[in-house]
């Protein structure tokens, strides 16, 4: 099955021949080695350049075990390198190879090279290994399949498409399956056996099942404000267990390195400031974080917020969690209260403030979400997107309402 992926092929094709490493990342199975193997290749072949002059090795594969030495990688590559013409390197799972910056950097110097690599642990992109490369890699971040890819090639009605990608997730492989059992065990024994288990053998972690209790925790509450000391609290006050928020934010970080989940922080709009604390958790993929549950909590509104998240995410935004503070009298008193911007979104000189709701029923429930954007002391865009189809509109305030599937078919939606 070929899937289109014109969003992610064109920020490639804007990098080509820049000076830089290429560096393609992105949770395992998201489609980063069909991004590079396949459709660039594809761009490569079709603008004519000679198969031999594009070097493909899959660093994962036991047919290429040998080349993790980074002396014996270097060395098969150089010696395919027959003339002055431009060879394009693609290296997939670089993380494989020891010392892989070293290589990276050998090549950086022969004038003729263009390199790309994938890596499924954002551990090979830490400020270590960038500083190795000397300023000289450029990431390039993978999600699994937006609503819009996810559409395009699937065999049935839109209705359909969004019922399956809010309960599977856009995971690539879950469009060539045919039933529910074969998608959920897929699902299920993807998280235990490659992502889970990638996470322990990696970070050396003895006590599995309070990882995978801090798993099922984070997963029962995407989209709730927590930290790692309420995280703590649940663990004690539940499973009796003495672990610690150290302990926990360490695990919170190993599950971002595997891009698994990102969190976001809240921004005191008025304030001008950072709150570090709480912060919001959101899972990279939703089938993933279904299968984790049994599939037994699908609740439409906080998996329509994190399809939001992901998908501004996707298209290059900065995402915080908004804080309005207002006064207001109650009871003859003047009280503080803080109201909730679901998504700030940054992009260059851009802001947009997005509500999540689900369901706008009446006029109370209208003006319970858009209290938190009147507010805003600002003249950026203010947006609530709603789960049930609606034609966009403007109202005499200036927020704009549109509908999930709108939001996300349509790649400029929030400038409509």
């Amino acid at each position: 099955m070929r899937i289109a992926r014109d969003f992610y092929l064109e920020q490639i094709k804007l990098r080509e021949r820049n000076g830089m490493i290429k560096v393609i990342t992105g949770v395992r199975r998201c489609g980063k080695s069909y991004l590079i193997f396949n459709l660039f290749k594809e761009s490569l072949l079709e603008r004519n350049v000679p198969e031999d002059h594009i070097i493909a090795i899959a660093l994962d594969g036991i047919e290429n075990e040998e080349l993790r030495d980074p002396h014996k990688l270097y060395e098969n590559i150089k010696n395919l390198l027959v003339d002055e013409e431009q060879y394009y390197i693609l290296l997939d799972e670089i993380q494989y190879v020891d010392r892989f910056h070293e290589v990276m950097n050998s090549l950086l110097r022969i004038e003729n090279v263009d390199v790309y690599v994938t890596g499924s642990n954002s551990k090979f992109l830490s400020s270590d290994i960038l500083t190795e490369f000397r300023g000289r890699g450029d990431e390039i971040r993978v999600y699994p399949l937006s609503f819009s890819e996810y559409i395009s090639a699937f065999d049935g009605t839109e209705e359909d498409a969004w019922i399956e990608y809010m309960t599977y997730g856009g995971l690539p492989r879950i469009l060539s399956m045919q039933t529910d059992e074969q998608k959920s065990k897929y699902l299920i024994d993807l998280f235990e056996e490659t992502y889970l288990k990638d996470i322990i053998e990696r970070n050396g972690i003895r006590n599995t099942a309070e990882l995978g209790e801090l798993v099922n925790i984070i997963a029962s509450a995407i989209g709730s404000l927590t930290n790692p000391k309420k995280l703590e609290n649940t663990f004690k006050t539940i499973n009796r267990s003495d672990i610690t928020d150290k302990t926990i934010k360490n695990y919170l970080d190993y599950l971002k390195e595997a891009f698994l989940i990102d969190t976001t922080i809240r921004y005191d709009i008025k304030g001008k400031k950072y709150i570090n604390t709480p912060m919001k958790i959101y899972f990279t993929d939703l089938g993933l974080r279904n299968a984790r549950l049994g599939f037994k909590q699908i609740e439409e509104t906080h998996i329509m917020e994190n399809i939001i998240y992901n998908e501004l995410k996707r298209r290059g935004f900065n995402v915080d969690v908004g804080l309005v503070e207002i006064r207001e009298d109650i009871n003859g008193k003047r009280v503080r209260k803080q109201l909730e911007v679901d998504f700030i979104a940054y992009k260059g000189n851009n802001k947009y403030y997005i509500q999540s709701a689900f369901s706008i029923p009446d006029e109370e429930k209208k003006r319970q979400e858009e209290r938190s954007l009147l507010n805003i002391p600002d003249s950026f865009k203010k947006i609530v997107v709603v789960g049930n189809y609606i034609k966009l509109k403007r109202d005499d305030m200036g927020i704009t309402t549109m509908s999930i599937r709108e939001f996300l078919k349509k790649e400029n939606s929030l400038d409509l």
